[in-house]
């Protein structure tokens, strides 16, 4: 591609960000009708920014970058600030923390060695306050930095906000803060908008944003708004920014004294963000970062100001649930059941800490609806903090050059013929022998809960396959170790170690075998259901369809596809090939559970344990009565913690209350 053609490119792509980023800015903070996250907005933003940099001639006097930001609403009367309400730049990694330091280190060489003022920062809105010999007189937004909106009946309704300052005062001073709406005061609002059939608010920020800008004051009373302070304009004798917050706790201000902290270094710095992350979650409202500042008053007004925001502190924000990127393209997966799933590829993008390529798409219906083209800047978060997925494009920065995705008409893994039955979403492989599926099937069969079989991972399965020493899980119990030892990467001792563990799974429970299986829609809970009706394999072999519909928590499409699977000879030559080979052991019945000491609990276990595998402690809390889940909610129980724990579960049990046990207190409360 021509140089020519790239710069073409970069100010076609610069200018469409300016308009979509401008548009977004003014729906977010002129109509608080925000029509994306906070995150999306950022990221869009961080793009022109770089493409600025890389182009500095695409620079525009207009552009989001060079701006602090929107207009005013004409229906409130303005107001002039005294002095320019600046916001921050943004910062996302220890990286360019670092660079932000070395930067004004540079500029001014005595920021080394001096102390770094760290507060977490509150996802609320900019307001400050005016009071004139103690008494507040006049509240106003943040506007464009230079002109805000007079919001002064609105804020005298915030009870954290003193209408007159403790102590004796004399003259005007200004103190700046954040407007926001405490997490139970957002769910009380959510609930009474459900009753009323309103639109729900999408987090704490959008609810106070609207809150404060109501013209009726009895409406803004109504959402209990909060307000927490943190800069003190006009106030003699303060030389260090740690004096304003704890000033500001004296005038009868919140300024979150007790979780700021000074440092001396990145290091500490680093040290504190992570703290702050960890426990974020149990505060009473939404942060979304550290504020960092050149404690020293005089030194961080010698650094000055670039474009819209202060040189001597920074907003080093959490990772991002949510960001932009391209859509390169759609390529399909074959599952173990045959189901073909569009999986989309993208321009790796960082999310919530980690690098994201891939995301799923569901299958056709969702592309459809959610209209994604290939080459698309779409919108990708993690959902629960874990699994990637497309939430849609952004269709104002399409060129035209964006492909619409066309299913494939046959398997891509076989080349056999695919087809959709009535009232379902997804296509399938109509061979069952297709590589895909029966290579997943073995991934399965070996999976953890399933044989739970210690070294035959999917790599190693995948060998044995293309070597042609399995076509089958029953297989898995004829190999030999001279036959291992041969392939390439594999000796001795892994030959004896697979074999040795495949012998130590000759034993298995009814509940492992029927999920080891692979039946389409039985999970491990169902599996545990079949296992807890019937009591054997071969009264689930025999069963009819009705038999299947009787058993509790299973539906019809449930057991219809079980009936299925049990009809087919060939699934049955299977299971009597794996009845020679292992034993299943026998079902300990829910009769026999009922008065278990976890009977009735709900139970998520993560991480490693030291005495169990995870199935194993599994079925010791089910034989205990527990309920097994996979994921945490305000209805679990207990989560068990091992080695090295989910921390996305782990959060989620402290928001929600979930009390926490180790392997020592989950064993104790077993026996």
């Amino acid at each position: 591609m021509s140089t020519e053609s790239s710069d073409s490119q970069a100010t076609s792509r610069a200018q469409k960000l300016r308009e979509l980023i401008n548009d977004y800015r003014y729906r977010y903070h002129v109509l608080d009708d925000p029509s994306v996250t906070d995150e999306i907005y950022d990221s869009l933003t961080r793009e022109l920014k770089a493409i600025e940099e890389k182009y500095p001639e695409l620079i525009t006097p207009d552009s989001p970058t060079q701006r602090v930001g929107g207009k005013a609403l004409a229906k409130f009367a303005k107001v002039s600030h005294a002095s320019p309400m600046l916001s921050l730049n943004d910062a996302f990694s220890e990286k360019e923390v670092g660079q932000w330091l070395e930067r004004i280190t540079k500029l001014n060489p005595a920021v080394s060695g001096v102390e770094l003022y760290c507060e977490t920062k509150i996802d609320g809105l900019a307001c400050g306050l005016i009071y004139r010999d103690g008494l507040l007189v006049k509240a106003a937004t943040r506007g464009d930095g230079y002109t805000g909106e007079d919001v002064t009946a609105n804020v005298r309704t915030i009870n954290a906000v003193p209408l007159r300052l403790r102590g004796e005062h004399k003259g005007e001073i200004e103190v700046r803060g954040e407007v926001y709406l405490p997490y139970g005061s957002f769910e009380k609002l959510n609930i009474a908008r459900t009753k009323k059939g309103e639109p729900l608010f999408a987090n704490p920020r959008n609810a106070a944003a609207g809150a404060l800008r109501q013209l009726d004051p009895k409406l803004t009373a109504e959402r209990n708004l909060n307000f927490s302070a943190y800069q003190l304009i006009g106030y003699p004798g303060i030389s260090e920014h740690h004096q304003e917050h704890e000033i500001l706790e004296e005038l009868g201000f919140k300024a979150n004294v007790k979780y700021n902290q000074l440092v001396n270094s990145l290091t500490d710095l680093l040290k504190f963000r992570d703290k702050v992350e960890h426990w974020r979650t149990k505060l009473p409202y939404q942060i979304d970062g550290v504020v960092v500042s050149v404690d020293d008053r005089r030194l961080f007004g010698e650094l000055g100001v670039i474009g819209k925001a202060p040189r001597g502190a920074i907003a080093y924000k959490f990772a991002p649930n949510q960001a932009t990127t391209i859509l390169k393209d759609i390529t399909i997966q074959v599952g173990r059941t045959g189901t073909l799933t569009p999986v989309a590829e993208l321009e790796p993008v960082i999310l919530a800490g980690t690098t994201v390529k891939r995301a799923t798409l569901h299958n056709e219906d969702e592309i459809e609806r959610k209209g994604v083209l290939i080459g698309d800047t779409v919108i990708v978060q993690k959902a629960g903090d874990i699994i990637p997925e497309i939430v849609g494009p952004v269709k104002e920065l399409r060129t035209g050059k964006e492909k619409k995705f066309h299913f494939p008409k046959k398997c891509p893994i076989c080349s056999s013929p695919i087809s959709r039955n009535e009232g379902e979403v997804a296509y399938r492989c109509s061979n069952p022998n297709c590589y895909g599926s029966t290579l997943l099937k073995l991934r399965h069969f070996t999976s953890r809960s399933a044989f739970d079989i210690i070294g035959l991972g999917p790599k190693v399965i995948d060998k044995l396959y293309e070597n042609n020493l399995i076509k089958d899980s029953a297989d898995l119990f004829q190999l030999e170790e001279n036959q291992i030892q041969d392939l390439e990467r594999f000796g001795e001792l892994s030959a004896h170690n697979i074999v040795a563990a495949i012998a130590n799974r000759r034993k298995i429970g009814l509940r492992r075998f029927i999920y080891a299986l692979g039946i389409r829609h039985v999970g491990v809970e169902t599996a545990e259901a079949l296992a807890q009706h019937f009591g054997s394999l071969k009264k689930i072999c025999q069963a009819s369809l009705e038999d299947f519909q009787q058993v509790p928590d299973i539906g019809p499409v449930v057991a219809e596809s079980l009936y299925d699977f049990f009809v087919i000879r060939k699934n049955q030559e299977l299971i009597d090939q794996l009845l020679k080979e292992v034993t299943v052991e026998k079902v300990k019945r829910l009769v026999e559970r009922v008065r278990g000491p976890l009977q009735g609990k709900s139970i998520v276990i993560t991480g490693t344990l030291e005495g169990y595998t995870r199935g194993e402690a599994e079925d010791l809390a089910r034989q205990a009565g527990a309920d097994i889940n996979s994921t945490v909610s305000k209805n679990t129980d207990f989560l068990v913690v091992g080695d090295k724990p989910s921390q996305s579960k782990m959060t989620k049990a402290e928001k929600s209350g979930t009390k926490i046990l180790s392997e020592k207190d989950f064993l104790n409360l077993l026996n």
